[in-house]
Formats: structure tokens, C-alpha cells, sequence
């Protein structure tokens, strides 16, 4: 899949900067793994109009595919998402067109821009209705890991750097380190 960013003029977003991702199961799975082996370092849930929901991982998860749907348990609650084609059970199978919708069908990498640079970024899944299926919002160099305010630490852009090389086969972006401040839409 060739990497070209697109920016769009998102409500309650501002300016968004993404870069589309291959939507097959297999590379969702290893996006996926990933992230949740830096289950320390990041922020997940959906985030629509009205909602963000900014939940830490308890531990390391568990993340195991059954019929499409990743299961990412982290002992004490687990959640579902759907990267891959879904059936149902063979007594009590899925619609075509619900098993249409379900799966993940567009999958990006995106960072904020404020300021004419960046200053948040993160991960998106949508299904086929493009509702969105999950945030993760990436280590914020402007951030501490109390989420405050702080002075750049760009080392927090590693995982950034390293999905974009992994899913994107691009370098870092001096860009990325262009911005002087957090700036909260």
C-alpha cells in the first residue's frame, strides 16, 4: 500500500494529518500486538463527538482472533474488535451485510496539527459504516506520563517512529518534532 497522507479539516479535531493503513487481518493483528506490547505508554477507546474515553491498560494483554474479532484481555475485562471477515456461528450465523459492516475497513495513523505543527498522535480503526471502532492515542512528547504539560521530550515519538517504519516503511519525519507546545483543540 503506498503512504500518502491526507489532511482534513476535522470537526472538534481541527487539522488532521492520516495515513491510511492495510486493512487484512494479519497486519491488523501485528498493529495490534504492536501497540499492546507498550501497554504502559498509550491511551485507548473510542473517541466520537461528545466522548473520549482515555483508558490505560491494567497490564499486558492477551490478544488472541476468533471468528474476525481480536480479543485483547487484559485479565480483569477484555474488548473486542473486528479485523477480519466474521461469520458468526454456524446455528446462528451473521448477516452478510452485518458481516460486511463489522470488520475494520479503514485503519490510520494520524497526528494533529495546531500551530502549523504537530501535536497528538495516534492510531484509528473504522468499520464499514466508518463508525469508528477505536482510538489509541500515542505517547505525546508535550505531555508527561501524568498527562500534564511538559517540556518536549521527543524520545516519548519512538513508537510513532516505529509504526510508521514497520506499516508505513517511512522514517521519522523531522516535522513530528517541529511543534513548541501541546495544543488542545
Amino acid at each position: 500500500m503506498k503512504s500518502v497522507s491526507q489532511i482534513a479539516d476535522e470537526p472538534g479535531n481541527g487539522l488532521v494529518e492520516s495515513f491510511p493503513l492495510s486493512t487484512d487481518q494479519d497486519t491488523l493483528l501485528r498493529l495490534l500486538e504492536k501497540v499492546f506490547e507498550n501497554w504502559e505508554m498509550v491511551q485507548f477507546g473510542p473517541i466520537v463527538q461528545g466522548a473520549a474515553y482515555e483508558i490505560k491498560a491494567p497490564c499486558a494483554p492477551r490478544i488472541t482472533v476468533l471468528d474476525g474479532y481480536a480479543t485483547i484481555d487484559f485479565d480483569q475485562w477484555h474488548m473486542h474488535i473486528c479485523i477480519g471477515p466474521t461469520i458468526g456461528d454456524p446455528s446462528n450465523p451473521t448477516e452478510p451485510e452485518v458481516a460486511a459492516t463489522r470488520p475494520c475497513q479503514r485503519a490510520e495513523l494520524y497526528r494533529v496539527l495546531r500551530e502549523d505543527a504537530p501535536v497528538s498522535w495516534g492510531l484509528r480503526f473504522f468499520n464499514g459504516a466508518d463508525e469508528q471502532l477505536m482510538t489509541v492515542l500515542l505517547p505525546n512528547p508535550f505531555l508527561d506520563h501524568d498527562e500534564m504539560p511538559c517540556s518536549p521530550n521527543w524520545e516519548r515519538l519512538e513508537l510513532w517512529d516505529q509504526l510508521r517504519a514497520e506499516f508505513l516503511n517511512l522514517g521519522s519525519d523531522p516535522f513530528d518534532r517541529s511543534g513548541q507546545r501541546f495544543v488542545h483543540g
